[in-house]
């Protein structure tokens, strides 16, 4: 199937059941924290699935490739990046499995029914406040800082549109990590499974792994560190493995 390129966008191979994905590297493309959290999160044929601030919709995209969930669905506030995702939907042929909706994360309780998903996944701005943005107002800027929704705005709609029991799944900053158990914690999602990612294994980590189910008892296991290079442009074996190379 071919689908209609606009400005000075691509399509680029995904490595997974032959699927491709719309980007425009002058907007935003997916990175490998957005690749490295479809594999630190589980999910199973049968679950309805929800990635909040999908961007041009990588993570529906390879969940659907590696879990094969009976709904996706991925919720954007730029109407440019939403539409790269819903044509790289229909790229792949998945329209039937995979919704795009534009809105705000804000706002999603009102987009979606209560307690509607068994999961939900999350590659959310890292950074903190506007300090050193050039343009705010741009894409790039949006994705990477919390200008448009914070991480409790993300926590909170998380708790209301995932059910009892369900998972949350999301990449961030261990610089963060505090507040973000607090804040897991404080919607009773809570904290189940761990894991930091360490561009080197002599290097601090640059990435947290993290898994909460809403409403368990409290319990977490620590996984064993990830480490990406081996050495300046070789993968560690398992990143390979995650890329699905």
């Amino acid at each position: 199937m071919t689908v209609e390129l606009k400005g000075r966008e691509r399509v680029d191979e995904l490595q997974r059941n032959g699927y491709r994905i719309i980007q425009d590297p002058e907007r935003f493309c997916f990175g490998m924290d957005a690749v490295l959290l479809t594999g630190f999160a589980r999910a199973r044929e049968e679950d309805t699935l929800l990635d909040l601030g999908t961007g041009t919709g990588i993570i529906p995209l390879l969940m659907e490739a590696k879990y094969h969930c009976v709904r996706l669905t991925g919720l954007e506030i730029q109407p440019e990046s939403a539409d790269m995702a819903a044509r790289s939907v229909e790229l792949n042929g998945l329209s039937d499995k995979i919704k795009i909706v534009t809105g705000d994360i804000r706002e999603a309780d009102t987009i979606f029914q209560s307690a509607s998903f068994d999961c939900i996944t999350c590659n959310p701005p890292y950074m903190i406040g506007r300090h050193g943005l050039t343009n705010p107002d741009g894409p790039k800027a949006i994705a990477r800082h919390e200008i448009l929704c914070t991480f409790e705005d993300v926590a909170r709609q998380t708790a209301k549109l995932l059910r009892p029991g369900g998972h949350f799944f999301l990449v961030h900053r261990p610089f963060r990590l505090a507040e973000i158990m607090v804040t897991l914690a404080k919607y009773k999602l809570e904290p189940k499974r761990m894991q930091l990612v360490y561009p080197y294994a002599d290097k601090e980590p640059n990435m947290v792994l993290l898994e909460a189910v809403r409403g368990a008892r409290p319990r977490m296991t620590v996984e064993k560190p990830l480490i990406v290079y081996r050495e300046p442009g070789v993968y560690m074996q398992e990143i390979y493995d995650i890329y699905g190379y």
